[in-house]
């Protein structure tokens, strides 16, 4: 006999970095900014009218727009914002895939984009990355009900050139192509060039990475005016005050101090490139990094106890037990006393 819970929709969510309440631990799992936000996001949040809680926040987030036309060429039909990328690409998924033809999307890659395909019942194919974990552009040409590429790519971190993205985009014009660019500002060249060629693009972008807010939960996309008032349409028919008015106070001031944003980015950079030498040098092959993080193996170190060796001396990175890459850890950058740190302990677990 049928019981009411068979009616329940069941799903095998996403599974985040973990987020220890533990004091004193370094925490490079979850590809968070090591650094503070801009003062600015600081000066916005003390200035805040507090009685504008009261009120529903403003749903066409104007100020928040106008700081972003400062880095991007587009206008604010061309912008949409939500809590996050993570719901922003949720509302992409099922606003623009519904076909029958399976979405494509790498099979390493980020976890999420399975989960919202099942949770919204979307056919998908997972298309495999070549043996140095890179996206091959000629691997998207078929038949298909849509495109989701993370460029960079995470775990690996390894970004597309923007000729590879526009080749994707040249062999389906006849489905949208949704480029996932959370890793974009530490390397790379954005699609966003793009937009003003291809109606079916749209990319995705965030304030979680390098712009240090992932704790206030703003992300947002860019594309041609039609996709915007779609999923705008969708949006609206869930709620349509999505963004609180602090968060895009935040945002905002986030968004106009360039050369803090810019400043911080450098600092990842070059922290990263030392960690790369200094892994190397320990027997460490990485693969070629473009975002926060790095993705690293040492043939002759089992990754798992490398992973669990670290976080029980406080130190907290990423392990997936998955297939093609149960021998590599994702390593958040952090900052040069956090990479030091990090080093030692891996040196003191190879007896070094």
């Amino acid at each position: 006999m049928s019981t009411w819970q068979d009616k329940i929709r069941q799903v095998v969510p996403y599974v985040p970095g973990e987020q220890p309440q533990i004091k004193d631990i370094i925490k490079l799992n979850t590809n968070e900014c090591p650094y503070p936000p801009s003062p600015q996001v600081k000066k916005a949040i003390a200035e805040y009218d507090e009685s504008q809680l009261r009120k529903y926040p403003s749903f066409a987030c104007r100020e928040l727009k106008a700081a972003l036309r400062k880095t991007y060429p587009v206008t604010d039909d061309m912008l949409f914002l939500g809590n996050g990328s993570d719901e922003v690409l949720a509302l992409c998924f099922l606003t623009f895939f519904n076909s029958d033809k399976p979405v494509l999307f790498p099979d390493i890659t980020y976890s999420f984009y399975d989960v919202w395909c099942d949770l919204y019942n979307i056919k998908y194919k997972t298309v495999p990355v070549n043996d140095k974990f890179e996206i091959v552009p000629q691997d998207y040409f078929g038949e298909n009900g849509g495109i989701v590429i993370a460029n960079p790519n995470a775990p690996t971190s390894i970004c597309m050139p923007l000729e590879s993205i526009e080749e994707i985009l040249r062999h389906n014009r006849d489905v949208i192509v949704i480029v996932d660019e959370a890793y974009i500002d530490f390397g790379g060249v954005s699609a966003v060039s793009l937009l003003d060629r291809y109606d079916n693009l749209a990319v995705v972008q965030t304030f979680s990475k390098s712009r240090a807010l992932a704790g206030i939960r703003v992300g947002y996309a860019m594309a041609g005016k039609p996709l915007i008032d779609a999923l705008e349409a969708v949006k609206n028919s869930f709620n349509s005050y999505t963004l609180n008015s602090l968060s895009q106070a935040a945002a905002a001031a986030a968004a106009n101090d360039t050369k803090y944003w810019q400043e911080c980015c450098g600092k990842i950079k070059a922290t990263r490139t030392r960690l790369i030498g200094e892994l190397s040098a320990l027997g460490f092959d990485t693969l070629p990094s473009s975002a926060n993080f790095i993705f690293t193996t040492n043939k002759d170190i089992n990754a798992a106890e490398l992973f669990e060796y670290l976080r029980s001396k406080g130190v907290i990175v990423r392990y997936f037990n998955k297939p093609r890459i149960s021998g590599y850890l994702r390593i958040s950058i952090g900052t040069d006393a956090e990479t030091d740190r990090l080093v030692q302990e891996i040196k003191a677990f190879l007896g070094k």
